[in-house]
């Protein structure tokens, strides 16, 4: 088979992306509405690929949105987005990169959306994610995957 014929038979499909799991917390309102508003932000983010059928995969990317002013908690934001996806014809190392990085790419700006919409449905100003490099991500835990398997110590994170 020539590289062409391979490359014909490569099919990246997006089925539905969908709101998988949802929950907005404001635990101090509204007494929290009364300080003034210099808001930290807590963010965490993981991703998961589940393997439906031989060329059917969900993507599924969970962000965490923590504001917090001072020691209090303003409000919190878990979103679970996730995507079908019909991939087939790649090797093994693309199809982790597809499934770890550009399927949670195409996820985050539906994240992003959600996690504003409530935050400001919660009566608290626009909270808008910044853009995140999934391709960097996948890379470092790539390596930290390689690392632990020659039985080297994980970089500690600051």
């Amino acid at each position: 088979m020539t590289e062409n014929e391979q490359q014909n038979e490569r099919q990246f499909v997006v089925h539905r992306i969908y709101t998988k799991d949802l929950s907005y917390e404001a635990p101090h309102t509204p007494d929290i509405f009364r300080q003034e508003w210099e808001p930290e932000l807590e963010l965490s983010m993981n991703t998961q690929a589940n393997k439906l059928d031989a060329e059917t995969f969900e993507v599924i990317l969970s962000v965490t949105a923590t504001t917090k002013l001072a020691d209090k908690t303003a409000s919190i934001v878990e979103v679970q987005q996730a995507g079908l996806f019909g991939i087939q014809g790649f090797p093994d190392p693309e199809l982790a990169h597809l499934l770890g990085a550009y399927c949670p790419n195409l996820l985050f700006p539906y994240v992003r959306e959600v996690v504003s919409d409530l935050v400001t449905k919660g009566s608290f100003p626009q909270l808008v994610l910044q853009p995140v490099n999934f391709d960097a991500l996948f890379a470092q835990h790539q390596q930290q995957m390689m690392d632990q398997a020659k039985g080297e110590p994980a970089p500690t994170q600051h």
